[in-house]
């Protein structure tokens, strides 16, 4: 048995294990609540609070390294799907999904995940302990209602925000759980999906039998525990190997992708001298002096030039490929995933390196330990942008060299290279936008 053999059967055996995942969820649940108190009793002043640090200075910067190291298991702890689970079991009516959930679940995570994003900015949610703790409550709503009537989970599959991001960014992790074809095909007890008295059912409505991406799984372990066949492998993968070989591209996925990249834009823009200088300009254009609609504008902007930069893009394709803008967008929307993850990671680096120590301050605080106006940097400033442009470059050659993938498989002769060069001169234009962002100095969330 090799090494990767050893450590795939390491993995598998942790996911069979009776105490996983709630070995993992129980700790989450607990340090949830303390931070809830925090955000909705504690401290009002964000600088000072430590549910705040803990939300925004430390778990959403680490949010997307895991996805990239073990895909969707957050999901899996998640307190929200705990409490979903646990909602299901005492009050759960277990009614179909709607219809239009399953058919347009997507499009309302990308809705949600930019009407979020505008809030934010817009309403001062990271900034206030209060706001944030807000936030959480709206999704707690969500989370009870959604397992109150409808089976599984629902809400993490068809409505959760960050479940959408997950599923994109999932895509291009360094792991994979499948179902072996051979095994699979002379099962006629389905207990993965139906589930069994070992485990309850998928909870993601995934089938391993016939699973081909990351998209969904979560890593729960229940397909593990249930398949009587032990057809179930993890194994881990080349990043970003999956978005090579996508059989059945969606327009909403690859929507959500460059929605992303506009994102990143938004968020750093807005902590930059220049988004200021941005928003005084729009000022005076408009006569208007309401932040809110100079930032709306703004954010629409932003969120625009890529998404058009995109459908450009796609229609010069098309001259080469004679395929539609259309296909064009959603086959190789894909490609902006690891860009996407690296400039997530890239941007999310400095609140967790430049803030970084207000965790351990805020904490402190709990227990009257005051550390007044302590600095907060784990590094310098110097260490974080090299760090920075190391990820972006990783992400770069990771989205250019999809591009390729993409292409490759999708068209024969002159059309791969027709396809792929105007591709992979987006990736570059956008890297490079994200690059020159990176060189301004920003300022802290907290």
């Amino acid at each position: 048995m090799n090494e990767q053999t050893k450590g795939s059967q390491w993995l598998k055996n942790i996911l069979k294990s009776k105490w996983y995942p709630g070995i993992f969820q129980w700790p989450t649940a607990i340090v949830f609540i303390i931070i809830m108190y925090e955000l909705l009793i504690g401290i009002p002043v964000a600088h000072d609070n430590f549910g705040t640090a803990m939300t925004w200075v430390l778990w959403w910067p680490i949010i997307p390294l895991i996805f990239l190291l073990v895909g969707r298991f957050w999901c899996a702890i998640c307190p929200f799907a705990t409490l979903s689970d646990l909602i299901q079991k005492w009050v759960g009516n277990n009614r179909p999904v709607p219809k239009f959930l399953k058919r347009y679940g997507i499009w309302i995570i990308d809705i949600f995940f930019i009407l979020i994003t505008w809030a934010d900015h817009v309403f001062g949610i990271v900034e206030s302990p209060r706001g944030s703790g807000v936030l959480m409550l709206l999704i707690i709503t969500g989370v009870v209602a959604a397992g109150a009537f409808f089976e599984r989970r629902t809400w993490c599959r068809y409505l959760c925000f960050l479940g959408g991001l997950a599923g994109n960014y999932s895509r291009a992790g360094a792991l994979e759980l499948r179902g072996t074809p051979e095994k699979c095909s002379q099962c006629t007890v389905f207990a993965c999906f139906k589930g069994s008295e070992k485990a309850p059912g998928c909870p993601m409505f995934e089938f391993p039998k016939t699973m081909d991406n990351n998209a969904r799984c979560n890593f729960c372990g229940h397909c593990v525990k249930n398949c009587p066949n032990d057809s179930i492998s993890i194994s881990a993968r080349i990043p970003s190997k999956e978005l090579w070989f996508i059989r059945k591209p969606k327009l909403e996925e690859s929507f959500l992708a460059i929605v992303i990249m506009g994102i990143v834009f938004v968020q750093n823009i807005t902590m930059l001298e220049i988004g200021m200088k941005a928003q005084e300009w729009l000022e005076r254009i408009l006569g208007i002096s309401n932040y809110a609609v100079t930032f709306t504008v703004t954010f629409l902007v932003a969120m625009a030039i890529p998404i058009l930069l995109l459908v450009l893009t796609s229609w010069i394709a098309s001259l080469k490929n004679a395929e539609s803008v259309t296909l064009n967008f959603t086959r190789f929307g894909y490609m902006l995933i690891p860009l996407d993850l690296a400039g997530h990671l890239a941007h999310n680096l400095f609140h967790l390196l430049a803030e970084g120590k207000s965790v351990f301050y805020t904490f402190l605080a709990l227990f009257g330990r005051q550390t007044g106006d302590a600095a907060t940097a784990l590094v310098s400033m110097e260490t974080i942008q090299i760090l920075q442009f190391t990820l972006l470059s990783l992400g770069t050659l990771a989205s250019v060299y999809t591009a390729y993938r993409i292409a490759k498989t999708s068209y024969t002769g002159n059309r791969v290279m027709g396809s792929f060069i105007p591709f992979a001169l987006l990736v570059l234009l956008l890297a490079a936008l994200n690059i020159y962002l990176f060189l301004l100095p920003m300022t802290h969330r907290m």
